[in-house]
């Protein structure tokens, strides 16, 4: 049984090509080489069943042996493996092998990449000054009347047929660029969440002034055609985005975004924030006043972000924290601990009598000894007091920890209809440099919370602290919410817009937030696949240690047929993943925004996890400046410490490249297929067609990418010739064998179906469903991998699984 095993899964390897057969269940021979299969099985099972030797040792070894022969013939005469090795080494004269060098090659790609982040940048402050402008120019109109376009009621018609107010028609076209979503590339419109008055005078005030921001979003994207989406989020809740599009409610007709809550906004509209959530738990709390409180304190939450720390104190007769594990310290609000804390909130209950004076003692201590230590955010700090007001005498303990600095910000959120205790919950708030917001039912709590962030900001606007800040990885809403088919990973680079009038500078007015998305795919593109080998990867992480990018991020999980977002794929640690790295010392240098390199004995998972190949890797990491990212690309050792290159005509090169069983992988950028809109619905393959006949020049295409596929479209070129012929003479064709495909480093596949697809087993193989078997912008194929590391020469032997549901069985085997 062992040695049978071993042929089955006998495996194999050869440099820059593999090639390989796919078998199907039928036919005479291919029954009897499972037959064969079977008795050696069978057989094994009557030894240990009866516990005696009813058939010898060696004619075991005789059918392993005999089997083996077989199906290596078979493997050799359809795979053409033989003549594959033979074309490549006809040409080991004309090809130059280089050893990569990781250090200049992470330095490339990291500038590559800060130029274009830095075009982002760019924009962005181009929007903010306009925005600025604009509102210079703008004198407020209580009595204004102004019709927009609203995302919301574009292109809806009432009973009668008549557009409605703030709808109207609104040209809608289909653009690849933005994820095949019908949009405007001529204008921006506003989406105004449900529980704001979409005609309240500061809302059309706000939305006049940003008209001017139309040309600004339409000239940025004439001079950086890759830019996504551009937006400005304004402090009254009204977003203006380009390319307009048609917002669709949730189930319940209901718009629940609000820019005000996204994380882009409250980066760029605060600085980094140390806060200490108090809440009165005490006996006068009950009820629906415990139901606002709670849903006060998670409102806040939400506006917290990674560069902020927390911690939440429940307090009636006596002080406790709602999480015992952090007593005494801030922690990190992160998603996890954010979610952790809700949990926890969730739980409290009301008792006793609400005894302040300790709590905002315990509170003043702890954010005390974070700024003596130099922990937290080192930046602003604050406590948030939700409370129904009802307190023993407290100003003494404000003198006491607070005055006459006032270093510490207290918001008071008074809960609740009753009044009697304001004038105490006022003082404490306007005497620490805070704000006062009375919170009587739970569609208060949204618009009272955001105020504090408003406060906050204002030293960043009286000193005009343009700071542009770049978010952690995020799904894109705008095409979560419509239910795109991809839901694709953004980070976002974003900018506050102050007000510049005189009569209002002393006051610090913040009138929004302008940005703009980057997909952490096309950032990707630019540390190309090929240039890393076939294990190789390239990685990014915040300056916090969390995943921006990394192959082994799976953000997205499936509910019956949708893909859904897991609910913490934000905020995965780098140790999270390259788990080997037991000392950090990697994570910890990236942090750090160090350059340099480490090496690492590494177990890489294959084929979903199923099998284990055990690789030596070289970590070369540098930080990508004006950003918070660092980049790590991986190159192991063997295939991924060399890179070869050969040269031959372009008329030779084109004439190999154009068949019909040959596809490039076309998720790679071997011309760049975004800059001009005429060319978003080429392939690769057409794109680069058309750029070396010269038919399109103006394509930006990788030049040693095509020099590396056209030579390897010349030296696998025979192969078709070869599979061909056996095709066609039928008389001595096997059935069974429905699959030949090959594979070069450039990403060039060559493949011919020997059957039909009603009689194939493998129905999905190498189709553009089967992403693990092809090459894609994260990994090579699982054949490719797991043929490079075995010996040169022999082959090697699977069942990809998702091919054996009752369908009968297949295999694969290649050589490379």
């Amino acid at each position: 049984m062992q040695i049978a095993t071993a042929a089955w899964m006998s495996c194999c390897s050869l440099g820059n090509a593999g090639n390989a057969i796919k078998l199907g269940r039928s036919g005479p021979r291919r029954r009897r080489l499972m037959m064969l299969m079977w008795i050696i099985l069978s057989g094994s099972l009557c030894l240990m069943v009866d516990g005696q030797m009813k058939i010898p040792p060696e004619t075991v070894q005789q059918w392993a042996v005999s089997f083996g022969k077989e199906i290596a013939a078979l493997s050799n005469r359809y795979s053409g493996a033989k003549l594959l090795q033979k074309k490549y080494k006809d040409v080991e004269g004309v090809v130059k092998m280089e050893e990569v060098d990781g250090e200049e090659l992470v330095k490339k790609f990291a500038e590559e990449m800060e130029e274009m982040l830095g075009r982002k940048m760019k924009s962005v402050k181009k929007l903010a000054e306009a925005a600025e402008d604009a509102d210079l120019g703008h004198e407020y109109n209580e009595t204004l009347e102004f019709d927009y376009f609203n995302s919301l009621l574009i292109n809806t018609v009432d009973e009668e047929g008549n557009p409605i107010p703030l709808g109207g028609e609104f040209p809608l076209e289909e653009n690849e660029h933005f994820n095949k979503l019908p949009v405007s590339t001529q204008q921006s419109n506003i989406q105004v969440p449900t529980n704001v008055y979409n005609r309240d005078p500061d809302i059309l005030n706000g939305v006049y002034m940003s008209e001017a921001l139309n040309d600004i979003f339409i000239d940025n994207f004439q001079k950086d055609p890759t830019l996504t989406w551009q937006y400005f989020g304004s402090a009254t809740g009204f977003f203006r985005l380009y390319p307009g599009i048609q917002w669709i409610p949730d189930e319940n007709g209901v718009v629940t975004f609000d820019c005000r809550n996204r994380n882009w906004y409250i980066q760029a509209a605060t600085s980094p924030k140390d806060v200490i959530i108090v809440v009165d738990v005490s006996g006068s709390m009950k009820g629906l006043r415990l139901t606002i409180a709670k849903h006060t304190i998670n409102t806040i939450l939400d506006t917290l972000g990674e560069n902020d720390f927390v911690n939440i104190i429940a307090y009636s007769d006596y002080v406790r924290y709602v999480e015992p594990c952090f007593k005494g310290m801030l922690v990190q609000a992160d998603l996890d601990n954010r979610e952790h804390f809700k949990l926890l909130v969730d739980e409290l209950q009301v008792k006793g009598e609400g005894k302040v004076k300790k709590a905002m003692k315990e509170s003043f201590k702890v954010l005390n000894e974070a700024a003596a230590l130099g922990q937290g955010s080192l930046c602003n700090q604050a406590i948030m007091l939700i409370t129904d007001g009802a307190m023993e005498d407290f100003k003494d303990v404000f003198e006491e920890f607070n005055f006459p600095e006032r270093r510490v910000r207290v918001f008071t959120y008074l809960i609740g209809r009753e009044m009697t205790f304001a004038e105490n919950v006022k003082w404490i708030a306007c005497n620490n440099k805070g704000y006062y917001t009375h919170v009587s039912t739970l569609a208060d709590v949204q618009e009272n919370v955001m105020e504090y962030l408003h406060v906050l900001s204002r030293p960043m606007v009286i000193n005009h602290d343009h700071d542009i800040i770049w978010t952690e990885a995020y799904m894109d809403s705008v095409l979560f919410n419509t239910q795109a088919q991809s839901l694709l990973l953004m980070t976002s680079v974003a900018m506050p817009v102050f007000s510049k009038k005189e009569e209002t500078l002393s006051h610090g007015i913040l009138l929004g937030v302008v940005g703009t998305d980057v997909a952490l795919r096309e950032l990707m593109k630019l540390a190309p696949r090929y240039k890393l080998g076939i294990h190789g990867y390239a990685f990014l992480i915040t300056n916090n240690g969390y995943i921006l990018s990394h192959p082994e991020l799976r953000p997205l999980y499936k509910e019956g047929k949708k893909l859904k977002p897991k609910p913490n794929y934000n905020s995965v640690d780098l140790s999270e993943v390259e788990w080997e790295d037991t000392e950090e010392k990697l994570r910890t240098a990236m942090v750090k925004g160090e350059t340099g390199t480490m090496s690492l004995d590494v177990r890489s998972s294959v084929d979903k996890g199923r099998r284990v190949i055990f690789l030596k890797n070289d970590y070369f990491y540098t930080v990508i400046n004006e950003t918070p990212f660092s980049l790590g690309i991986v190159l192991s050792r063997g295939y991924g410490e060399f890179i070869f290159t050969g040269n031959v005509s372009l008329d030779e090169g084109l004439h190999d490249l154009i068949t019909p069983d040959l596809t490039l992988a076309n998720e790679w950028t071997y011309c760049e297929i975004d800059i001009d809109p005429a060319h978003r619905k080429l392939t690769q393959l057409e794109a680069v067609i058309k750029y070396l006949t010269g038919k399109e020049k103006d394509l930006h295409c990788d030049r040693q990418l095509l020099q590396q596929t056209l030579f390897d479209a010349v030296v696998t070129a025979p192969m078709e010739a070869y599979w061909t012929a056996l095709m066609l003479n039928t008389s001595s064709m096997d059935d069974g064998v429905e699959t030949a495909f090959l594979g070069t480093r450039s990403g060039l596949q060559r493949f011919l179906r020997y059957t039909g697809v009603e009689k194939r087993v493998g129905k999905s193989f190498l189709t553009s469903t089967d992403k693990e078997n092809m090459f894609t912008l994260d990994h090579f194929p699982v054949w490719y991998r797991r043929a490079a590391e075995y010996p040169v020469g022999q082959f090697l032997y699977y069942m990809p699984r998702q091919d054996t549901r009752g369908r009968g069985i297949t295999f694969t085997l290649q050589t490379i």
